[in-house]
């Protein structure tokens, strides 16, 4: 249920996925607020975080100017996120090497990289699940032992035509445009929303519950305060029923949002509040919508490729 201004109140109704089991377990929501918690990482190379959903790991590090996040070997390309605008790093990949200032979506390819903090910076990295050394130290692993079984697997999307490139993509510098939703940006295994920063709380009377079939959500929260109001739904297995969740979280925060609860987010602090909305795969209805993702002429979707 969108307000009617919400532009995603004309999202055309997503395909039905394969039959669930009427009594298939609901996860709970999960949140993880990263001053909360201690770093799974502490050395020279920075303080790191590391938690997980069913189809992506999240990493946040805090570094200091010429601190180093290295990948030696990876198989599959990975993002990273600035999300200051007075963020600064340099990456190097095998396809060369950026310098980058201000918030931004970097996508690294496959192989050895390096990137390094020009200050201090926070850097978000999203690897997909199939990264096992990053996988195993999610302070949330455990919860993954077994696959969730209303979340839709992994089937990354197909490649660029131009193959494998470090690619950079700063939303800053794209204006905000009337009946677009948010910033949004994806890649073989990702799609990223950065929603427009808001000023103050948002209208109680302006929310907007609505669940999500097979996919979950991860809200990262990058500024200010937030209220996660999630919902599960009765399944034919009344103990599995769970009340209502209110949730205040600071930033940053990740909120881990599981299929098919109801949910909506209340920006409630004053200032400044910034979310991120991270998918995994890419969400084939946002991807439906002419020019909602802003990268998709470098990523196309499934229905865009051809066979000879």
């Amino acid at each position: 249920m969108y307000d009617p201004t919400d532009p995603r109140s004309t999202l055309p109704t997503a395909a039905p996925r394969a039959a669930v089991a009427a009594d298939a377990p609901v996860a709970a929501p999960w949140y993880h607020e990263f001053d909360d918690a201690p770093a799974t990482e502490d050395a020279s190379s920075g303080a790191t975080w590391v938690v997980r959903g069913q189809n992506f790991l999240l990493t946040l590090s805090r570094l200091g100017a010429g601190q180093v996040l290295e990948r030696a070997v990876q198989e599959h390309e990975y993002a990273v996120l600035l999300t200051a605008p007075d963020a600064h790093v340099a990456v190097e990949s095998a396809d060369g090497a950026r310098d980058v200032r201000g918030r931004a979506l970097i996508v690294v390819p496959p192989g050895p990289s390096r990137l390094t903090a020009r200050t201090g910076t926070q850097v978000v990295r999203l690897f997909d699940h199939r990264t096992a050394d990053i996988a195993a130290l999610a302070a949330n692993a455990a919860d993954y032992a077994e696959p969730h079984a209303r979340v839709a697997p992994l089937v990354p999307w197909p490649a660029p035509a131009d193959g494998d490139r470090l690619r950079v993509y700063l939303p800053d510098e794209v204006p905000a445009e009337a009946g677009r939703f948010g910033r949004i940006y994806r890649t073989r295994s990702f799609m990223v929303n950065f929603l427009d920063p808001t000023d103050g709380p948002r209208a109680r009377n302006k929310l907007s519950p609505h669940h999500h079939d097979d996919f979950q959500q991860c809200s990262l929260a990058v500024a200010g305060r937030f209220e996660h109001h999630i919902r599960t739904p009765w399944t034919t297995d009344m103990d599995q029923w769970r009340p209502d969740e209110h949730r205040e979280v600071a930033s940053p925060s990740v909120a881990v949002i599981p299929p098919p609860t109801v949910h909506t987010t209340r920006a409630c602090g004053e200032g400044a509040n910034e979310l991120i909305d991270i998918f995994s795969p890419p969400r084939a209805d946002f991807s439906a919508r002419e020019g909602w993702v802003l990268n998709a002429a470098d990523y196309p979707a499934p229905e865009e490729t051809h066979t000879s």
